[in-house]
């Protein structure tokens, strides 16, 4: 059965995911919209940039940041100056980290989405008169609703599932940074078996549903189609 740091480990990993996916709509948004809009030729290497979590080890990623946050990082003598205290092993360090890592997997559902939607929709609220912030809440985001479902469902997931980057940044701090990947790392090495099976039948079961409403969304957009 699940103990009390279990039930910590899945509150905090929740908390992380849901604020991670949170500030990455916010973030990807206007990052996809300019993507799939621009012509600039920093389009490729920015979305290089945007697509490097997927093929780069978390651990890489991980420790690249510690160094930037820490304390000698440009990013860690910034928040240091400005009496925010150091990034890594906190809760702020894992949100930064999850944002980061987790960032493809919202830009580019998002991005593919715009892509979509096309020229036409556009003229046609340029005609009647239709600002371009008018234009986008109005056209765009109505019309481009699918791809944000599938950007938070992904990046929600693929948050919680996180444990190379997160363990790297936020380190093993019981009720702090101990999410529930790492949590299952814990059991594992204790040999607590019995434990570890409730957690990873958990992921296991929450991993098979994602995945069943993803597939489910877009038979379902198929059909409509």
């Amino acid at each position: 059965m699940l103990d009390g740091a279990d039930l910590a480990a899945i509150w905090l990993t929740i908390k992380l995911a849901s604020v991670t996916t949170v500030l990455l709509l916010l973030l990807g948004t206007p990052l996809a919209w300019w993507l799939a809009r621009t012509r600039s030729k920093w389009r490729g290497p920015i979305g290089a940039v945007v697509a490097l979590p997927l093929v780069l080890p978390p651990t890489v990623l991980g420790f690249y940041l510690l160094v930037a946050m820490g304390p000698n990082g440009l990013v860690g003598q910034l928040t240091q100056s400005l009496g925010l205290g150091l990034l890594p092993f906190s809760f702020a360090g894992l949100v930064v980290g999850s944002v980061l890592y987790s960032m493809p997997f919202v830009v580019q559902p998002l991005q593919n989405a715009f892509e979509a939607i096309g020229e036409r929709p556009l003229e046609a609220a340029a005609t009647l008169r239709a600002s371009p912030l008018d234009c986008f809440f109005s056209v765009v985001l109505p019309l481009a609703r699918p791809g944000f479902v599938t950007a938070s469902i992904l990046g929600f997931a693929h948050t919680v599932g996180e444990f190379g980057m997160v363990l790297m940044i936020g380190g093993n701090i019981p009720e702090k940074t101990r999410v529930v990947s790492v949590q299952i790392y814990d059991h594992v090495e204790a040999m607590e078996y019995a434990q570890a099976h409730w957690l990873a039948g958990g992921m296991l079961l929450f991993s098979f549903l994602v995945l069943l409403v993803l597939y489910g969304s877009r038979i379902r957009q198929g059909w409509r189609g």
